[in-house]
């Protein structure tokens, strides 16, 4: 989830919590909700301690009771906010800490809440990290709370809290029984496992094989209501290494572009990708993007060109135009 989510995510459960008479660790929950994310700000020092990388040690309840610990101390001296139970402040913000790991959890980005302890990754694939339904949701809800802040009553505040709650939590269980029917389906059809769309009506189902010599994958479109739709797309690829010569089929042109272009953008290696390649004259144009994520004419991914007699090959990396021809195909 993006980071206004999380803040306001954590601020409606501390509500329902704590009730409108505690606003002080309504704003501690709300405030530890976000603090995972600002792991993002310790990038320098991963060199050295690789812990330290997003989504990584602070994401975790270790970290987050660390957090937790040192805040209820800090709290009370910020702005706005009152000297209180030490006890109370650090409750407040596990739980606000927590939520964060929960609802990360939710989407289909991993975190491993156990670590050190336990690898064992959180990732219920419900719904996507960065989903613009959520977004717009999230931004309408601080327009309201802003423009509600001092200028009305009491009562008015309260009842607008329970309804964002009722607004936020409905959308999540919407997600979770979608997920759960999602779920049926990929049993159903004999995948793998599942990935959301901005939509929770919309569902890829998928398989994958990733050794040290192959990748291979398949995906399908299902839709909630009935069985999956569309063509099945399927890729088996060797993982060759880059080396001069020609490339005499598109096939050719996926097996000796995939390990560059897998190194050239470590988060489409870490995700589910597919690739497509065309012939263009004297290359094939290969086209490289991450399963599920990008719109119909735009994706993350790697995208260039190998020449088909001496083998070399130009590619870049980015969010990139899909050409007609894989979104016919994809």
């Amino acid at each position: 989830m993006d980071l206004f989510t999380h803040v306001i995510f954590a601020y409606l459960l501390s509500f329902v919590i704590w009730g409108p008479a505690a606003p002080q660790y309504i704003a501690a929950g709300a405030l530890a909700g976000g603090l995972p994310d600002a792991d993002i700000l310790l990038f320098p020092l991963t060199r050295w301690f690789p812990s330290l990388h997003h989504r990584g040690i602070v994401h975790t309840i270790l970290g987050v009771t660390v957090i937790a610990a040192v805040g209820s101390f800090l709290v009370p001296y910020l702005p706005y906010f009152t000297h209180a139970s030490t006890l109370l402040y650090f409750v407040a913000m596990e739980i606000g800490g927590l939520s964060h790991l929960v609802l990360d959890g939710f989407t289909n980005y991993a975190v491993a809440p156990l670590v050190p302890f336990s690898g064992r990754e959180l990732r219920l694939d419900a719904d996507l990290a960065v989903n613009l339904v959520t977004i717009v949701l999230t931004a309408g809800t601080l327009v309201v709370l802003v423009l509600e802040h001092g200028t009305v009553a009491f009562n008015v505040w309260v009842e607008t809290a329970w309804i964002l709650v009722g607004v936020y939590g409905g959308y999540l269980v919407l997600r979770g029984v979608a997920r759960w029917r999602a779920g049926l389906a990929r049993r159903r059809e004999g995948y793998a496992a599942v990935l959301p769309s901005a939509s929770p009506w919309s569902w890829l189902l998928v398989d994958e094989a990733d050794t040290p010599d192959r990748y291979r994958i398949r995906f399908r479109d299902l839709e909630l209501g009935g069985h999956a739709t569309g063509a099945e797309r399927r890729m088996d690829v060797a993982k060759l290494p880059v080396a001069p010569g020609p490339v005499d089929s598109p096939q050719a042109a996926l097996d000796r572009t995939y390990l560059a272009a897998m190194a050239q953008n470590r988060w489409l290696a870490r995700n589910y990708h597919f690739g497509r390649a065309f012939e263009r004259g004297n290359v094939y144009e290969v086209f490289w993007y991450m399963v599920g994520a990008g719109g119909a004419r735009r994706n993350y991914g790697v995208r260039g060109e190998i020449d088909r007699q001496t083998g070399a090959m130009k590619l870049r990396s980015g969010f990139l135009t899909v050409p007609a021809e894989v979104r016919a195909t994809a």
